[in-house]
């Protein structure tokens, strides 16, 4: 009886929605269109990030950053990008708990990360396609805009597309926790000999180890990208100007690393190599990137797959928000005319 009674309002309530939908008189808007030229995008954008975060099986990280891209008319664009942790503790964590636990005498190595890569347009074109503009009016209270759905417009435009492929190197390197290592592999300190045959495990004679080494990692990528860029401003009659000016990459990468290498571990004045520890120099990851043609704006970024490092440890997932965004078209020429 009770369900009974539930379904039935549910069917009332869903009822007075659909008549009240129904009846409920659509808003007609006219606009003019003030431009729509995705190929007039700015050539330079630099973006500082005040925060990125990196679940990485090798190294959980996070910290700063700055990037910046070029973009040379329709053929190429070019990207560089650094990003390194504020401190051991915000956030290095193997850093971290090297420099609290660590029994070895490594010294654990700050987390840094450089890329840089080019991107060529293999096809870069247009096509009729539609915006989605959102109607809005200064002179509504922020109270009430917060909580009101907004309604929008789908007006008429020009989508660029850029079927691209991508090349590139990255650079980075961190501290590694050698006792999990070695555990997801399958080893153990005895595998990791000095140059007199001495395991570590026998130096150690039964002390308790917490090792730590430093991993460097040189990448090279290649990979394909589309990119969708959008650059219209429209002019309401009863509401603000708008513009749809968003930039939007995916991108796909497979990449190789042909330098990898981990520090011994040095324990009681010995190196103990680190050789037996499988490295894995083969990866991929998928990404996406978003900004927009601002002079002052912002962007957001992120990257999943599995990066070349230890064998058992190259996953990661990375998120990243840059404000500000600066831009220019780098053009300063203005007409003369002789008097």
């Amino acid at each position: 009886m009770v369900s009974t009674r539930v379904t039935l309002v549910g069917i009332l309530w869903l009822t007075a929605g659909i008549a009240f939908s129904q009846s409920a008189e659509k808003i007609a808007v006219t606009f003019d269109e003030l431009y729509d030229e995705p190929y007039s995008i700015n050539k330079l954008f630099v973006a500082f990030q005040p925060l990125y975060g990196e679940i990485f099986a090798t190294n959980v990280n996070a910290g700063y950053g700055v990037e910046a891209q070029y973009y040379h008319k329709n053929k190429f664009n070019i990207k560089g990008q650094f990003r390194k942790s504020y401190s051991s503790k915000f956030l290095d964590f193997n850093r971290e708990t090297a420099l609290r636990n660590s029994t070895v005498q490594n010294t654990p190595e700050v987390f840094n990360y450089f890329e840089f890569g080019g991107t060529y347009h293999i096809k870069d074109f247009d096509e009729t396609s539609t915006a989605k503009i959102f109607l809005h009016q200064k002179k509504t209270p922020r109270n009430k805009w917060a909580s009101t759905i907004a309604s929008y417009a789908e007006v008429p435009s020009k989508l660029r597309k850029i079927y691209g492929a991508r090349l590139g190197t990255v650079i980075w390197d961190a501290t590694a926790d050698i006792n999990r290592t070695l555990d997801k592999q399958g080893l153990t300190f005895a595998n990791l000999v000095n140059n007199e045959g001495n395991s570590l495990e026998t130096v150690a004679n039964g002390a308790a180890i917490q090792a730590f080494s430093n991993l460097y990692a040189t990448n090279v990528y290649i990979g394909g990208s589309l990119t969708w860029i959008r650059n219209i401003a429209v002019s309401f009659d009863q509401y603000d100007d708008a513009v749809d000016d968003g930039i939007f990459n995916l991108y796909l990468d497979v990449m190789f690393a042909p330098a990898l290498k981990l520090d011994p571990i040095n324990y009681q004045g010995f190196d103990f190599s680190t050789e037996p520890v499988k490295l894995n120099k083969i990866g991929v990851r998928a990404g996406f990137e978003g900004k927009y043609n601002r002079t002052l704006g912002w962007s957001y970024g992120g990257e999943l797959g599995y990066r070349p490092s230890l064998d058992g440890r190259g996953f990661f997932a990375m998120f990243k928000i840059a404000f500000p965004v600066f831009s220019s078209n780098l053009d300063n020429k203005v007409e003369a005319f002789q008097k």
